[in-house]
């Protein structure tokens, strides 16, 4: 494969922070790089020193192609109408009209007859334009940083696919673990300011980086046991020459000042005195030229807290619906949540994940029907994007460390999820996107929440992060509503999903994987031949759990008062009715 570019010796500081020292890089025709590291490791201003956007203080970019064409899907991006603005009014025709069908190909119709400024689209559909607008510039090398994030199965399947086909190199940042294993053959991690190579995918990374840990690790456990072995011996050494320095003046005394008999005795003593420096010489150059002791993996602990049990339901919808003008997203929906389980919200862009959410919340009116949540509850909510974070707080600030009593906890917190003690002064905008978000979550962890509700949590994070999320969210014992992406995610934590397909909300019991079992079903949700049934058994689940609701209810009344008269004449209602096949 022809080189397209290479990095040479790249440094670049802010401040007093030397982000990125000596990186080397070279990026072929063809190749899929995978480009990964901790949220602050510089992952992103590599990607813009390449891009060209952001200058550096040493070393060299070369470019081994005449006219090499980038093209740059930025981590975010504020501002998709300007694209689809500069794309309609492109001259190059051939490029505009590879728009349109890229766009209509990832589920995004009607693109040109409209005529407002496109802010009503999802996280989800605006990166789907910047995608279509950049494949449409048909780029010699694509610099993607996280292009999964709010993207769905449909977008994604798109993008691996055409990344098999694409003729050009791509340099993909992400913390997409499914994505990355589908889609590159090299991985670039970015630690400590350089760059280490692995020559395969994710998974292969994950496995050679702990198998080079091991290796190194235990090169290092024998060569101090080795250093011990010399310090032990130049001790024993030591003692030898101070003893054999003593002695020899002794025995030349002893032989009556004999020519020669000092000088022999101290002869010995001197041979024992050059072991010692050649000891000293092979110990000082393991201590310059050894193998250093490999640095342990990042450890980032969230930790939420334990939930007092509390009544079995904490959420009902019944019957909801909503529109956004003649824009219709959903309908004909009801389904519950139970105390402790941990339901997956799913489906493609733009079908109202995120305004359900806001619904559930009260952030946004139902055009029709009713969502019953416990205003006993405490719900800790993060929402989608963090890039809303006010830049000219410190974190000190917004953890409100000087409102909490004890700060060291808030302290102690920090430095579990990677930051120093340091960091507290230092202000969000300095901040990656990724350092945003697990603030963001250290705050959610401070509250005492019965649920936690989750839009793309994993937006921004490292792996490793990640990784630490998931296991935090399997061992936490509330209840959880979640919106990801991230379909390694869905698996391990959900046990329940709601998915939103042809514009109807259905539960569905056995997580992620019984959803992806059910084959032809899965574009079947809302058709009539599953309808009927499915009803009947969702508003029976729901009048069973009304029915036990009320029952608890009722007690805290007397008859005659109108509380009980209502909940008398409900339970009567639905005893009557239980058991009855819905129309």
């Amino acid at each position: 494969m022809a080189l397209l570019l290479s990095c040479r010796g790249i440094a670049k500081i802010y401040g007093e922070i030397n982000v990125l020292k000596e990186i080397d890089l070279d990026i072929s025709t063809s190749e899929r790089i995978g480009l990964v590291g901790q949220n602050g490791a510089g992952k992103t201003t590599l990607a813009d020193i390449i891009f060209g956007t952001l200058d550096f203080n040493s070393g060299n970019i070369i470019q081994h192609k005449k006219d090499l064409r980038r093209g740059y899907l930025r981590q975010v991006n504020n501002n998709p109408e300007y694209l689809s603005h500069d794309m309609l009014q492109d001259t190059y025709a051939q490029g505009r009209s590879d728009y349109f069908k890229i766009t209509s190909r990832l589920g995004i119709n009607q693109l040109q007859n409209r005529d407002d400024n496109l802010t009503s689209l999802s996280g989800g559909e605006k990166t789907k334009l910047n995608l279509a607008g950049i494949w449409a510039s048909r780029p010699d090398l694509l610099i993607l940083d996280e292009p999964t994030n709010n993207l769905d199965i449909r977008g994604m399947e798109w993008l691996v696919e055409e990344l098999r086909k694409y003729q050009g190199a791509a340099l993909i940042i992400s913390h997409d673990r499914y994505f990355l294993d589908q889609t590159v053959q090299r991985i670039v991690e970015i630690e400590d300011g350089v760059l280490n190579d692995y020559r395969g995918n994710y998974s292969f990374y994950r496995d050679e980086k702990k198998r080079r840990y091991e290796s190194q690790l235990h090169r290092y456990e024998v060569q101090e046991k080795t250093k011990q072995e010399i310090a032990n011996n130049i001790d024993q050494l030591t003692n030898w020459s101070t003893k054999a320095h003593r002695e020899s003046r002794a025995k030349a005394a002893g032989l009556g000042g004999r020519i020669g008999g000092k000088e022999y005795f101290r002869a010995k003593a001197k041979k024992k005195d050059r072991s010692i420096k050649s000891k000293i010489k092979r110990l000082q150059k393991i201590e310059v030229e050894g193998i250093a002791k490999p640095e342990d993996e990042s450890q980032v602990k969230f930790g939420f807290n334990k939930v007092h049990r509390r009544a079995r339901r904490v959420l009902e919808a019944q019957d909801i619906s909503k529109y956004f003008g003649s824009r219709f997203l959903f309908g004909e929906s009801s389904f519950y949540i139970m105390h402790g389980e941990k339901v997956g919200i799913y489906g493609g862009n733009g079908c109202g994940k995120t305004t359900l959410i806001e619904s559930i919340l009260g952030q946004e009116s139902l055009s029709s029907g009713d969502i019953f949540l416990s205003s006993s509850l405490r719900i800790g909510y993060l929402s989608q994007d963090a890039a809303d974070l006010d830049s000219s707080e410190t974190i000190a600030q917004f953890m409100g460390v000087d409102k909490v009593r004890d700060s060291s906890a808030v302290v102690t917190l920090m430095v579990n999820m990677g930051f120093t003690t340091d960091m507290l002064h230092q202000s969000i905008n300095t901040l990656s996107m990724g350092e945003r978000r697990k603030i963001e979550i250290a705050r959610l962890v401070l509250q005492q929440n019965d649920i936690l509700i989750l839009d793309e949590p994993t937006n921004h994070l490292d792996l490793h992060s990640r990784e630490e999320l998931e296991e935090t969210l399997i061992r936490y014992n509330g209840t959880i509503l979640l919106v990801t992406h991230d379909r390694y995610m869905l698996k391990r934590v959900c046990d329940k999903m709601l998915i939103i397909d042809n514009q109807r909300i259905c539960r569905i019991d056995g997580g992620f994987e019984a959803y992806q079992k059910g084959g032809d079903r899965r574009g079947k949700l809302g058709r009539r031949d599953h309808k009927q049934d499915r009803v009947a058994e969702e508003e029976k689940l729901l009048k069973e759990t009304r029915l036990a609701y009320l029952l608890g209810e009722i007690c805290k009344y007397r008859p005659g008062q109108a509380e009980y008269e209502k909940a008398d004449l409900e339970i009567k209602e639905l005893m009557k009715r239980k058991g009855k096949r819905v129309d």
